[in-house]
Parts: C-alpha cells; structure tokens; sequence
C-alpha cells in the first residue's frame, strides 16, 4: 500500500512538472474594457521573465483569431533575463463583447506552452450612410440593388419600403410615370423630390397572385429621375412565392395529400462530358386525398423535370423524369429540382442530382 501511494504521488509530480513553463508573466490576461471600434486597433504587452536555467527562445506564438496580431522577443532569454509578447486586436466590424487567446511556445531545456488571454468590449461605430446604404445608382443610394419581398404567399399583395438617399449636392425627383415594371409590380415614391442629402422610400406593391408564378422570382425594373447624369436606375424586385394553405386541424390534415419521395439525391457519379444524363424519382401521395404537382423548377436552364402526372391519387406513385445537360459543364456538378404541391405539410420540397465531370 505505502509502495502505490509513493508511486501514485511520483507520477503526479511527473505530470505536474512536464510542460511547466520557464517563463512568469506578470499578469496572464488582460481585459481592455469598453473600446471604440472607430479607434483602430489596440495593444496590449504581457512582459515576462525567464525563471529557468537555461537560455529560453520563444519558438511560436499563435493567436486563436486573424484578429489578433502577435509580437514578441525574437532574441534568446538568459536565465533571469526579461521580454514580451504584445497583443494587437482589430475591433474593426467586430462590435460586441470579445476573449481571444494566444499560444506561446517557448525552447529551451525543455519544451513547454504558455496560454494568455485578451478580452473586452467593442462600441460599435456610428453607422454612416455608406454604410447603411452601400449601392449608388447616380446620385442615389440604396442598400442593394435588389429589392428584396421575402418569402410571401399568393393569398395577398405585399407592401414594403426600402431606404434612399441622395447622395450629392442638388435636388432631383423620381419619375414615376417614367418607370418600368412588370403589371404585378407598382413602384412608387415618398417623397418625389429629394433634396442633398435626404432620405426617401422606394415602395414595392408585389400581387403574387396576378404574377402567378411560385418558388424563386425575379424581375427587373427601371427608375427614372430628373439628375443631369444617370437617370435610369436598373434594379430588380425578388420575391419568393409560395402557396398558401388556410389554417387546419388535425384531422383535415391526417386525410389531406402528402408528398413522399423514393429518393432526395442522385448521384450519377464519374461522367464523360457533354453526355446527357437521365433518371427519376419515384413520387407518391401517401395521403388520403388526391396530390396535385402545380409546378417544377430546376436552378438551371440545364437540367429539366417533368412527371408522368400533375394529379397523384391516394396510395399511387408517378415517376419524376430529370434531365442533365452537362454540355459546357466541368467538375463537380450540383442541380437541385424544387417540387411544388398542395400537401399542407410541406408544399415546397427540394430534391437534387450529382455528376463528376472532368475537370478540362
């Protein structure tokens, strides 16, 4: 018994010695507190001293972020000798609350690692407005040139408003007569006159039922103003569209359609190029109602998918034929067909194909 308690205590002397540093630092961490991100970068120096006996070369310092810049003693340390290592942070568009290590590597008579930790606060920069509206059109700024709906159903018209600005030194006006877009778009403006540097509101009037269309969308339009230069503004409205489905319980959904595949990918593998690649998915409508596919889209002009069937009775399958063109394709190649239905549970489903192809 008094032989194991020895042998135990050795090996956690052994454990605690192995590694141990030859270097003190006079504080391991440091807190920077609150600082401005708009003030660049801070430093902060951890000084050392070599405490061992032999003559100590820092061999590495890591940092655990391309944030943070190291720096130290490139010279060897003599026993009883001193240096540094400094930590540099760059807060710029990172706002919040930060702790960054850094992984000191030294050599000497023995090898060991010493962790020190930064941290803080950064206050976020005043945002300017290239910030908050980085697009210019002429004179007019926009945070991007496509006018985002978001996701919306074909149940009712959507409304929204996007930030302008102009950005020079006159006053011009929107053109609303002049403006171009598709019947299922209305543009207007608020106010039609902006003066330098002022702020207005770009309004979008979405119908998805007249556009009649589901899954991805986008359209282009063109807006006109009254500025010396640059007068037509082409930007784009995007949107999603999916079905709506009312409100229902849970036994109108325990008979409604349901969509099932056999398969959600397909992998054609290694290829020759410009081949044309066929196969299909299985669909089935697991439901106790009939399942009606009201649209297929593919993210690519080349690939296609069309079923046997639009309407898939209770219990019965239909096959989905996707095509692949891998005419002028190279690599790896990744399509993915969407499949819209009217199972309330999930009437957008995502399906896809693979291919190898060469690479030249």
């Amino acid at each position: 018994m008094r032989l194991t308690f020895l042998l135990i205590s050795l090996l956690f002397a052994l454990i605690g010695s192995y590694g141990q540093s030859p270097l003190t630092f006079d504080s391991n961490d440091f807190d920077f507190g609150d600082i401005q991100e708009e003030a660049g970068a801070v430093t902060h120096t951890f000084n050392f001293k070599n405490i061992s006996t032999d003559t100590i070369r820092i061999t590495a310092v890591k940092a655990s972020c391309g944030c943070t810049t190291p720096g130290w003693t490139k010279e060897p340390v003599a026993p009883g000798g001193e240096g540094f290592i400094t930590a540099k942070y760059n807060p710029y568009n990172r706002p919040g609350n930060f702790k960054k290590s850094l992984n000191v590597s030294t050599k000497g008579v023995e090898v060991a690692k010493t962790t020190l930790l930064i941290q803080g606060n950064v206050v976020p920069r005043p945002k300017t407005i290239k910030d908050l509206l980085p697009t210019k059109l002429g004179a007019m700024r926009v945070r991007y040139r496509s006018l985002n709906m978001g996701k919306i159903t074909n149940e009712e018209i959507k409304i929204q408003e996007f930030d302008t600005y102009n950005d020079s030194e006159t006053s011009w006006s929107f053109l609303p007569a002049q403006t171009i877009a598709e019947d299922f778009i209305k543009i207007d403006f608020a106010p039609l006159e902006l003066a330098p540097g002022s702020k207005g509101k770009i309004i979008v009037r979405y119908d998805p039922a007249l556009k009649n269309d589901l899954g991805f969308q986008s359209d282009q339009i063109r807006i006109f103003t009254t500025e010396d230069v640059d007068q037509q503004k082409n930007m784009n409205v995007i949107a999603t569209i999916e079905d709506y489905f009312p409100p229902m319980t849970a036994e109108e959904l325990a008979i409604a359609p349901k969509l099932a595949f056999d398969k959600t990918i397909f992998d054609f593998g290694k290829v020759s190029a410009d081949a044309r690649l066929v196969t299909s998915f299985e669909l089935t409508n697991s439901g106790k109602e009939p399942l009606e596919i009201r649209k297929v889209k593919t993210n690519c002009a080349c690939t296609t998918a069309q079923p046997n069937t639009d309407v898939i009775e209770p219990g019965e399958s239909t096959a989905l034929e996707v095509t692949f063109d891998t005419n002028n394709r190279k690599g790896r190649q990744y399509k993915s067909i969407t499949v819209f239905s009217n199972d309330p549970s999930a009437p957008t489903q995502v399906i896809s194909i693979r291919a190898e192809l060469p690479k030249s």
